[in-house]
């Protein structure tokens, strides 16, 4: 499976406007486990990483692909800095948007 071009450029936008360096990631390929069968038992598929300022630390092996996995991982990873900085990304954003829709109905049933 390939990740898309954007999708890669918007993940590297998010990491400069955090000031994310890529020195300050360490990076671990590791053996997963779970479904995929034999490839993923024998291969080295998942990926740790893990920023040292924060250290915080990501594990994904959820693919049989290691370049998916390292994706995967870089992106959550990304998503926990976030957090960690309190910077809402946008699924808090819907959330929080949905939450307030519900409030407005509740109240609204109420009467």
């Amino acid at each position: 499976m390939l990740i898309k071009k954007h999708k890669i450029k918007l993940l590297e936008n998010k990491i400069k406007c955090l000031g994310i360096k890529k020195e300050d990631i360490k990076e671990k390929f590791i053996k997963a486990s779970g479904k995929g069968g034999q490839k993923v038992n024998k291969s080295s598929s998942a990926v740790f990483l893990k920023h040292i300022p924060t250290s915080i630390c990501v594990k994904v092996g959820s693919s049989r692909y290691q370049h998916l996995n390292r994706f995967l991982a870089l992106r959550s990873l990304v998503e926990k800095i976030q957090e960690k900085k309190r910077i809402k990304s946008e699924k808090i954003k819907i959330i929080e948007k949905l939450k307030k829709q519900k409030r407005k109905r509740k109240k609204r049933a109420k009467y």
